[in-house]
């Protein structure tokens, strides 16, 4: 009985006794990808006029051909408080998956949460902090929550706390 050894030697590969890999066509090297997801945090809008009514929200962009999405392309807008919210929700929703920090409010004190520079801090961090959620697996298309987050016009937590 004859072995065949799956690997390839390095001299068969030098000699040229290899077979050749199939050349990929331009549409598979850049055309879509099989399943996608992009999503984007950007577009802060501080609200209100007086610092204890004052809050920012950010616009948030996803653009996905996954089929749990119900739509392709999505502009939703969310407070801090909301990803906040996320983050305790999907930590008691799914013990199988680390949930990321979220950008820390200490960044700069509480009289400067309205600047410019504590503002973008935290749009990037959000944005981090939602393409790693997003980017799991699990999350991607086992997360009711999730996709309602970055999708539904309205974002009720209250539907997802038990």
């Amino acid at each position: 009985m004859t072995s065949t050894n799956p690997f390839i030697s390095f001299s068969d590969v030098t000699k040229g006794k290899v077979k050749k890999e199939h050349k990929q066509t331009f549409d598979e090297l850049y055309g879509e990808p099989e399943t996608f997801l992009e999503i984007e945090v950007t577009n802060p809008i501080t609200h209100g006029n007086k610092s204890n009514n004052m809050y920012t929200d950010y616009e948030i962009i996803c653009r996905t051909n996954i089929p749990s999405f119900k739509k392709k392309e999505s502009k939703v807008r969310r407070r801090f408080s909301d990803f906040y919210a996320l983050k305790c929700i999907l930590e008691k929703e799914s013990n199988r998956v680390m949930i990321p920090n979220l950008p820390d409010k200490s960044i700069f004190s509480y009289n400067n949460r309205f600047s410019s520079e504590f503002i973008e801090e935290r749009r990037v961090g959000l944005e981090h902090f939602i393409n790693i959620i997003a980017s799991h697996p699990l999350l991607q298309t086992g997360s009711r929550c999730m996709i309602s987050f970055v999708q539904d016009d309205v974002w009720d937590k209250n539907r997802f706390i038990n």
